[in-house]
């Protein structure tokens, strides 16, 4: 039987190719060239229809291990980790590792990040529990240099942008004098190279230091919104959901990890004292967060902590 089918689909497939490779040529009939036309625009819709980039191996793969992970995940939670000093939420798809309360897996970076915000592309890198003061800070004082120096040099900028329009002046003027043939009057003064490179660059440098305020400066204002409030990038869109999910079940979301806005500010420059407002937050300073990343428990001097609970 499958002999019988050889023989048959044989010569139809070689029918095909004929007609195929004569409807590339150009002594060919406008109808057969109309069909082949026809007959390869049908293939490419068809493809386009039935084409899935979600079916690969490696989804293949994830589809297929998804109830191992969910095994794992549920039997790390009844039996524990083995380590009760590690408060773990739940397992790693990726690392295939107990993942900490507020850790997630950076696709870039390829590993777990502890308290991760955002995986930032200018530093090339995570930003997270060991790093986000030093982000946070140096955001911060970008966004003064950059104040100061827009406020410092808005008198040159002035003064280069008028000389700027000047010059353009100077040039129109002079080509006029050209066009008219006025060889017997004075020619103006003119700007030298150094005096033109001179006043572009103070006007290119005022714009880049004033636009980099701007962004940098709003980026400053949101994580500063989130540091008071407790949050990280990540953590404000999922408090975000929980928070809609609750109040349509008629309950309030509280965070877990939100001890008040002063509060919250000192855990996160690691101020303990009343001193370390100097020697931490003023001054340059090496010291490590709160906490290891792993457990989240209040420092002794938090005035306000909520409960375990994170609705009621």
């Amino acid at each position: 039987m499958q002999g019988q089918r050889s023989l048959l689909l044989g010569p139809a497939r070689l029918c095909l190719r004929l007609l195929l490779l004569l409807g590339t040529r150009r002594r060919c009939p406008p109808l057969l060239r109309d069909l082949v036309q026809r007959w390869r625009y049908g293939k490419v819709c068809v493809r386009s229809l039935i084409y899935n980039s979600f079916g690969g191996s490696d989804t293949a793969v994830d589809a297929a291990f998804e109830p191992i992970y969910w095994l794992v995940d549920n039997v790390i939670r009844w039996c524990g980790v083995g380590r009760n000093d590690i408060a773990t939420v739940s397992i790693c798809k990726k690392c295939i590792y107990p993942k900490p309360a507020r850790t997630h897996h950076c696709s870039i970076c390829n590993r777990c990040v502890l308290k991760m915000d955002h995986h930032c592309p200018w530093l090339n890198n995570c930003v997270g529990h060991y790093n986000h003061r030093y982000f946070f800070s140096f955001c911060f004082f970008m966004t003064l240099g950059c104040v100061y120096c827009s406020y410092g040099s808005w008198d040159l900028f002035r003064e280069a942008y008028a000389a700027i329009e000047k010059m353009k002046q100077l040039d129109k003027n002079k080509l006029q004098a050209v066009a008219n043939q006025t060889y017997h009057q004075t020619p103006p003064p003119t700007f030298s190279f150094g005096e033109r490179v001179t006043h572009k660059s103070l006007v290119y440098l005022w714009f880049l230091c004033s636009s980099v305020a701007l962004a940098l400066g709003a980026l400053t204002v949101w994580h500063a919104v989130l540091i008071s409030r407790g949050e990280t990038s990540i953590e404000r869109h999922i408090n975000k959901k929980e928070r809609r999910r609750l109040q349509a079940k008629g309950r309030v979301f509280r965070n877990h990890y939100n001890y008040g806005c002063l509060d919250n500010w000192k855990l996160f420059l690691g101020v303990d004292t009343g001193r370390h407002w100097l020697t931490r937050v003023l001054l340059p300073s090496s010291h490590l967060p709160h906490g290891n990343g792993m457990n989240w428990d209040p420092p002794p001097w938090v005035t306000a902590h909520s409960a375990s609970v994170m609705a009621v």
